[in-house]
C-alpha cells in the first residue's frame, strides 16, 4: 500500500501530482479525502472503467448514503442536501435508472440537439460581439458561463434573468460550503424548480424540450413531480457546469501550449475532434459521484470490503500512461477516443452531445475573432474551485486580441 493515506489540503489545486503518485503504487488505494472522508480512490484507466460499470458497485444514494456518516471523521459536519433534488439518474441503479433514462431519452434525442446548432451559434456570436480587442476580461464570466447557461435555461424554459442565482446555488452545492449554505442553496433551488415544473405541467404540451420531458409518456409511465424537479436540477447543473469548465480548461491549456494553439488556428477543422483531447487532459469532472460496494470485490488485485465508498478519478484515469502515450501532454491531433471524461456504462453523460456541440461552437468563434488571445495572469496564480467533483477555475483572466 502507498504511504499516502491522506490527500493534501491543497489537493484540488494540483490533483495530477497526487494521482501520479497513487497510480504508480497501484490502481486503487484506501485514502482520506482532504476533509477526512475515508474512500477507496481509483486512479488507473482499466480499473476505472470496471468500477464505473460493475453491478456490485452501487450508486443508490437512498440505500448507501448513510455510509458518508460511517466513513467521515467524528468531527465532520453534516451536509443536509435537499432531498427533492436527489431523485435523479445519477443516484440510481437499474431498474430505476433504466426507467428514468428511457423517459428522458425521448426528449433528449441527437436530432433535437443538432437542431440547436444555429441557436448556439447565435448565442455565441452575441456574446463575442460584446467583447473588443484590448479588453481584459474573465473569460468564464464573459463567455464560457453565459453560453451554456443560456442554452440550458432555454431548453428548460427557465427565464434567463435567473441565471446568476443558478450559478450561485450551483457553486455552493458543488463546493465545500457550510451546511447552512447547503441548506439555503438546495432549498432555494428546489423551491424554484418545483414551481417551474408545476407551471409547465399545467400548460398544454408543446415541442419544447422540457415540455416534452414533463409530458413524456411511455406506456402510461411518466416522471412524477419530484422526479421532474430532480431531473431539472441534474440537467441545469450538469448542463452548464460541464461546458463552462470544458471551455475554460481548454482555453487555459491552449494558452499554456502556444504550439497547439497555432495548430488549431491554422486548421480550425480540427476543433471538433480536439474536444476529445481537452476532455481527456483536463476534463471538467475530477472525481465521479458517489458509489459504494454492495459486497466485497477485487479491483486490480485489491480487495475492497462491503459498504465502502468508491471514488473514481476520471481525470486520473484519462492521464494513465498505460492507456495514453505522453498522457500529461496536450496534443490536439491525438485520437483521444475512449477517454472517460463523460463516464462509462449506463451512467454515461446524457448531455455529452450538447457539451461537444457547445465546445465546438465556442472555440471556433473565439479563435476566429480573437486569434491573438493571451493569458492575463501568471498560470501559477490561477485558483481552482474548492471541489473534488468539478475541475474548473474560479476565474480565467485573458487579454483579447
Amino acid at each position: 500500500m502507498t504511504t499516502l493515506t491522506q490527500l493534501p489540503a491543497d489537493y484540488v489545486q494540483n490533483p495530477h501530482e497526487v494521482h501520479d503518485m497513487l497510480r504508480a503504487e497501484g490502481p486503487v488505494q484506501e485514502v482520506h479525502m482532504p476533509r477526512g472522508l475515508k474512500v477507496w480512490l481509483v486512479t488507473r484507466y482499466d480499473e476505472a472503467k470496471i468500477a464505473l460499470t460493475d453491478p456490485r458497485i452501487s450508486k443508490n444514494v437512498i440505500e448507501g448514503g448513510h455510509l458518508f456518516d460511517v466513513h467521515a471523521p467524528a468531527n465532520a459536519g453534516r451536509r443536509d442536501f435537499n432531498q427533492a433534488l436527489s431523485v435523479h439518474m445519477l443516484n440510481m441503479d437499474a431498474p430505476g435508472h433504466t426507467r428514468l433514462r428511457k423517459l428522458v431519452n425521448k426528449a433528449f434525442t441527437a436530432r433535437r440537439i443538432e437542431l440547436m446548432r444555429p441557436r448556439i451559434n447565435e448565442i455565441a456570436a452575441e456574446l463575442i460581439a460584446k467583447l473588443n480587442d484590448g479588453d481584459e476580461v474573465d473569460l468564464l464570466e464573459a463567455f464560457a458561463f453565459p453560453l451554456p447557461i443560456t442554452v440550458i435555461c432555454e431548453l428548460l424554459g427557465i427565464p434567463i434573468d435567473n441565471r446568476d442565482e443558478f450559478r450561485e446555488w450551483s457553486n455552493t452545492l458543488l463546493s465545500f460550503g457550510s451546511n447552512e449554505d447547503i441548506v439555503r442553496a438546495s432549498g432555494a433551488m428546489a423551491a424554484f424548480l418545483h414551481a417551474h415544473v408545476e407551471k409547465v405541467a399545467a400548460e398544454e404540451p408543446d415541442d419544447t424540450f422540457f415540455s416534452a420531458l414533463v409530458h413524456a409518456d411511455d406506456s402510461g409511465d411518466r416522471l412524477n413531480t419530484q422526479e421532474l424537479v430532480s431531473m431539472a436540477f441534474l440537467l441545469l447543473v450538469a448542463g452548464h457546469e460541464t461546458t463552462v469548465n470544458l471551455i475554460g480548461n481548454a482555453v487555459l491549456s491552449l494558452l499554456r501550449n502556444p504550439d497547439q494553439l497555432e495548430i488549431l488556428k491554422d486548421r480550425p477543422e480540427l476543433i471538433p475532434a480536439s474536444g476529445e483531447e481537452f476532455l481527456r487532459l483536463e476534463g471538467p469532472v475530477n472525481i465521479a459521484t458517489f458509489r459504494y460496494t454492495k459486497e466485497p470485490i477485487e479491483l486490480g488485485g485489491v480487495t475492497i470490503p462491503e459498504n465502502e465508498i468508491i471514488m473514481v478519478s476520471l481525470v486520473a484515469a484519462n492521464r494513465d500512461p498505460e492507456r495514453y502515450e505522453n498522457a500529461d501532454q496536450l496534443d490536439v491531433t491525438r485520437s483521444a477516443q475512449g477517454h472517460v471524461a463523460f463516464g462509462h456504462g449506463i451512467h454515461f453523460c446524457l448531455g455529452a452531445p450538447l457539451a461537444r456541440l457547445e465546445f465546438d461552437v465556442a472555440l471556433t468563434q473565439l479563435l476566429a475573432r480573437f486569434p491573438k488571445l493571451q493569458l492575463a495572469a501568471e498560470p501559477e496564480t490561477l485558483v481552482w474551485r474548492d471541489s473534488t467533483l468539478i475541475r474548473g477555475l474560479h476565474t480565467l483572466p485573458v487579454r483579447l486580441a
